[in-house]
């Protein structure tokens, strides 16, 4: 959306075709660009086979995808292993090894990965989701520097909690668990965050557009906190 309004046409990916097409219409209906929406498995050869033919010369790649479930490291098997490292590690260079050789051509690329706080604030049993992101992370800090002689910049947007239904869910779920108020484990978690506060997803899109600005080609290679403060250091 945030992208859109700058007067971006954009091209969106999801697995949930209908979910999708809502995003869509609003998107289109809200900063009047082309929206194109590719419903597919963007983990999968053939998701990004789609997704690509839709959009197969992109000036700007924002990745984003599902990440492993909650589950105690212990639980976790090879193949379990395997496919965490393909989600939110795999996924994303293939994306970027598919799109920034056009970047660079036509002088101009703007690469932002959503990875997660987690990449500093490592949370146990996400230890899969959180070394996959890290593992992500470290990879394209090389690649960064090789390519932005060309004016392509590879940023990643490291988000802590915000107010979305993902978030509402997972804290529906351990309320249930817990046998406790939602409302109360909201309400702890909110306490952790100097902000006293959730995140409004529009300030993620809003940190993540400009990223992907022509006024941001001097920043590359970084790990910008979008937390409200919850990551508690210097550096």
């Amino acid at each position: 959306m945030a992208l859109a309004r700058a007067g971006v046409d954009v091209t969106i990916n999801a697995r949930d075709a209908g979910a999708l097409e809502a995003t869509a219409k609003a998107i289109r209906d809200a900063a009047g660009v082309r929206v194109t929406a590719v419903a597919a498995d963007i983990g999968t050869r053939e998701g990004q086979r789609l997704v690509l033919a839709a959009c197969p010369n992109p000036n700007i790649l924002v990745t984003n995808n599902g990440g492993p479930p909650f589950r105690d490291f212990r639980q976790l098997d090879r193949e379990a292993l395997f496919a965490g490292l393909a989600m939110n590690m795999v996924t994303p260079i293939e994306l970027i090894a598919a799109t920034i050789d056009g970047m660079i051509e036509r002088r101009f690329g703007r690469i932002v990965n959503i990875t997660s706080l987690s990449v500093k604030m490592p949370v146990a049993g996400l230890d899969l989701s959180s070394g996959a992101r890290a593992g992500l992370t470290a990879f394209v800090a090389g690649v960064a520097r090789t390519v932005a002689q060309h004016n392509v910049t590879i940023n990643n947007l490291l988000p802590g909690f915000f107010d979305t239904d993902r978030m509402r869910a997972g804290l529906a779920a351990t309320a249930r668990m817990q046998g406790r108020p939602e409302a109360e484990l909201a309400a702890e978690r909110v306490e952790e965050i100097p902000a006293r506060r959730f995140g409004d997803p529009a300030e993620l899109g809003e940190a993540c557009a400009f990223l992907c600005s022509a006024q941001a080609g001097y920043i590359t290679g970084q790990n910008l906190l979008i937390d409200g403060g919850r990551f508690p250091g210097a550096f």
